[in-house]
């Protein structure tokens, strides 16, 4: 009866009330990041401010710069392919 018990308890032990585990929660945080400095990146003065001041009469190229239409979108969508990987990663 003793081995019975035993096998029932580590049987317990084995299954986690958790569906995610520590690596999961790595992964998680770190495709949070990946969007975060994303959109970060994505911020900046808008196509028509000059030194921080709204001025129509001006058009500022920055708004097309790659830092903002190639690097920001691409670690935002980075951040997401890691957050589906983290959820649907199993934990053994």
């Amino acid at each position: 009866m003793s081995k019975n018990k035993t096998s029932v308890q580590t049987e317990n032990k084995e299954k986690s009330p958790f569906y995610f585990g520590k690596k999961n929660y790595q992964l998680m945080i770190i495709g949070l990041v990946l969007i975060a400095l994303g959109f970060v990146l994505m911020m900046g003065a808008d196509a028509n401010t000059v030194d921080g001041k709204f001025d129509p009469n001006v058009w500022n190229d920055d708004i097309f710069s790659i830092r903002r239409i190639r690097i920001a979108p691409l670690l935002v969508i980075s951040g997401f392919v890691v957050e589906i990987f983290a959820i649907l990663k199993r934990n053994k």
